[in-house]
């Protein structure tokens, strides 16, 4: 392939078919055709002629990733290996899977076909076993029965395992298919040269030996093996491909001249859209009419419905309740949380954790060595074997490369990973990478941001006091008539505790803004102020000793003080706060009691950060700190040798997530600090960093007992198969009972892993 050619795979030795996207070898291409210097390979004669009738529709860049459903497709095992169209990978053989989801019927073609191919090879295999076993029927039936399983059933086998010769990477079909194809090898020669077998090779009533039954049984059984396999896979994605699904087709868009249902591709940023009593949310936006009650249990995983009203958020895919409402879409297409779940969980899928190095590392050296054993057993058995030796030497050698298929290996982690990732994102929890599922159970200390991570992000008017002859909602008709022309975060609290209660905002004129200070402006023919203490100060207003003590206690409580006053009068004060989350002290609580060192690092002021501090029995804080700072705390923890988790959700603390071991960003923070993060908390509830640990620990675990498995059954089964206990116990292995024993190893793992979609967090 030339350098300009856009559809090259990662790896050398094969080359991408421009028209559909198959893998091809060069050698074993259908057909070639060069154009403008550069030459394309085919997998059929089809493709070739197509690409003849219009080269330039292929080499575009688009019709190859546009013609095959899911576009890229990477190996679950070798995420590195990526190609346009399904296919295998050409390192170990596995099927590749679609790099992104998508609202698209899944693709079973590969299941489809393997499944037809074991329901063939046990059709053929079942008399087979039979007539073996029972020693009847001539071997040349036998030889007819077998030939399908071998050459068609297993065919897929065999290029599997072929890819890894050619690639320099021997894997497990590697091993299958150079067991099966000198057992069935060895049969045809001898049924149709039998006086050309050596008479020691002979059985007890002078036939020559077929093994026609194990190399057909073996491979029924590791496409047994796959077809499990395969499904277990699909059953790792369904969750998050039901909450994509959930995503609506269209949404009922208000237009100038009234309403109509669009489809959601169609839907922009800032369309009005209305949803309807009993609807899903098309996208994610805000309210801005009506009130609800919104089903988000699919995102959060909380069964109580959110109250919705002028100014909540809203997600796209969740159930509206019984009430109607307009909102105004923010976030369309690729940007709504649901298609960044999906996003997350698909990267987090494709990673690979430390300890998986261990796995490649054993592999990496695993199937030469077996090869090698092989055929050290195979030369013993012929030389110090009883009687028929070549017989048992043949046989052996067989049972050693089937029963050594590192399939189990080579499933233990990333089978975990992506069962992990995906029960992670049921609970609220999008883990980016393995590396930090793996290292959030080793987290000693969290570092916490407190504005919109401990707190809710979102001031509130606390308290109010009035002064005699004032009620409250004077106090706030006042207060709400001067802030409605603002857009700072406390005036906005003003105007939604104004909204809450009804409270109608005087009708003011001439507002001005005092730098530092606050507002003024005129309501019925008098001035009104609004702001600190300061601007009472200068406008000569005058603040009781009953108003002052107020003021300093909820100073002392880290609020902020709003004064208000008509002319020269206070008429009274507003608390505004930014209140804790409901859920933040059990939380703190739950990680304090696992263990956990709790900092908070904060830039809001000392007397802020102090009074959330002792509500929540933080020790360790630093106020007042800049995102440099912040980064730089994070580093002298790290440095220490302590296993920092920060979590955060502004802007300024996408330097130190980053830093940190493990970045948790809260769901409904900033977008640049979910980028920054590894692992992100949809509902921004810190119960689910408790979560995410214990998920840690429990995929680690999993891991670590799938590895056992492996190593464990082949650590066993090798000796045994190559006679080991023959001298002392006259055991001896079959290669039917090594292909039954090896499709149990990675049907145990498997299983193993798909464990973790019940694990209680």
């Amino acid at each position: 392939m030339g350098a300009s050619n856009p559809f090259a795979i990662l790896e050398p030795k094969t080359v991408v078919d421009p028209v559909c996207g198959m893998q091809v070898e060069p050698a074993r291409a259908a057909g070639k055709h060069s154009h403008e210097g550069v030459e394309y390979h085919f997998c059929s004669v089809h493709c070739l002629n197509q690409f003849q009738g219009n080269p330039g529709k292929y080499l575009s860049g688009e019709s190859a990733a546009e013609a095959m459903p899911g576009g890229e497709y990477t190996c679950p095992m070798h995420p590195e290996v990526v190609q346009v169209g399904p296919g295998t990978c050409p390192l170990c053989g596995m099927a590749l899977e679609p790099k992104e989801f998508n609202l698209e019927e899944e693709d079973t073609t590969e299941l489809d076909g393997m499944t037809r191919r074991l329901q063939v090879s046990v059709g053929f295999t079942a008399p087979l076993f039979v007539m073996a076993m029972g020693g009847v029927g001539p071997v040349w039936l036998q030889a007819l029965l077998a030939t399908p399983v071998v050459l068609w059933c297993g065919w897929v086998l065999f290029e599997r395992g072929w890819a890894g010769v050619v690639n320099r990477s021997p894997n497990m079909f590697t091993l299958i298919t150079m067991g099966t194809g000198v057992a069935y090898g060895f049969s045809v020669f001898a049924v149709l040269f039998p006086g050309m077998i050596p008479a020691e090779l002979h059985g007890h009533g002078g036939e020559a030996p077929v093994y026609f039954e194990a190399a057909a049984v073996i491979i029924t059984l590791v496409l047994l093996g796959q077809v499990l396999e395969l499904r277990a896979r699909r059953a790792t994605s369904s969750a998050i491909r039901g909450l994509l699904g959930l995503t609506p087709k269209t949404a009922r868009r208000i237009e100038k001249d009234g309403e109509r249902d669009v489809a959601i591709e169609d839907v922009h940023r800032g369309d009005r859209l209305r949803v309807r009593p009993g609807e899903r949310v098309p996208v994610d936006g805000v309210v801005v009419e009506g009130e609800s009650a919104v089903d988000e249990s699919m995102i959060t995983g909380e069964a109580t419905p959110a109250g919705k009203t002028a100014g909540s958020r809203v997600t796209g895919g969740t159930m509206n309740g019984t009430g109607g409402f307009v909102m105004e879409a923010e976030r369309v297409g690729a940007e709504t949380l649901l298609a960044q779940i999906v996003r997350m969980v698909n990267e987090a899928q494709r990673s690979r954790a430390p300890i998986q190095r261990l796995a490649d590392r054993v592999a990496g050296w695993f199937v030469p060595a077996v090869v090698l054993i092989s055929g050290v057993t195979f030369v013993v058995w012929s030389v110090f074997g009883p009687e028929p030796a070549m017989a048992h030497a043949l046989v052996n050698a067989i049972s050693v490369l089937i029963i050594a298929c590192p399939c189990a290996l080579g499933l233990a982690t990333p089978m975990s990973i992506m069962v992990g990732t995906g029960r992670g994102a049921v609970e609220g929890v999008l883990i980016r990478n393995a590396e930090a599922l793996e290292v959030l159970s080793k987290v000693d200390t969290l570092v916490v941001d407190k504005t919109g991570t401990l707190t809710e992000g979102r001031p509130k008017v606390v308290e109010l006091y009035t002064a005699e002859g004032v009620s409250g909602n004077e106090l706030l008709a006042m207060a709400a008539g001067l802030e409605q022309s603002s857009e700072h975060p406390l005036a906005e609290a003003v105007m939604r505790r104004a909204g809450e209660l009804g409270v109608a905002p005087v009708q003011a004129e001439n507002f001005q803004s005092v730098t530092g200070q606050g507002v003024t402006g005129m309501a019925h023919g008098e001035m009104v102020l609004l702001g600190n203490g300061r601007l009472m100060e200068a406008f000569g207003v005058d603040v009781n000793q009953a108003a002052a003590g107020h003021a300093l206690r909820w100073k002392t409580e880290g609020w902020t003080v709003i004064y208000v006053a008509r002319g020269k009068r206070l008429t009274g004060l507003l608390a505004v706060a930014d209140p804790i989350k409901a859920s933040t002290r059990e939380a703190l609580d739950m990680l304090r009691g696992e263990g956990l060192r709790i900092v908070m690092l904060t830039g809001d002021s000392k007397e802020a950060a102090g009074a959330v501090a002792r509500q929540l029995g933080i020790e360790e804080v630093e106020a007042e700190v800049l995102p440099g700072a912040k980064h730089e705390a994070v580093s002298r923890l790290v440095e220490t040798g302590h296993v920092v988790a920060m979590a955060g959700d502004g802007v300024n603390d996408a330097p130190a997530l980053a830093r940190a071991q493990v970045g948790i960003a809260m769901g409904n923070g900033a977008d640049i600090a979910m980028e920054s993060a590894s692992v992100t908390l949809v509902k921004g509830d810190l119960r689910g960093i408790v979560r995410a640990r214990r998920l840690s620990a429990a995929v680690v675990r999993n891991i670590r007992e799938n590895l056992f498995f492996a190593f464990f059954y082949n650590l066993l089964g090798v000796p045994v198969a190559a006679g080991l206990l023959y001298p002392f116990f006259g055991i001896l292995l079959s290669p039917m009972m090594a292909a039954a024993a090896m499709t149990l190893s990675s049907v145990s793992v498997i299983g193993n892993a798909l464990r973790l979609r019940r694990a209680r967090l």
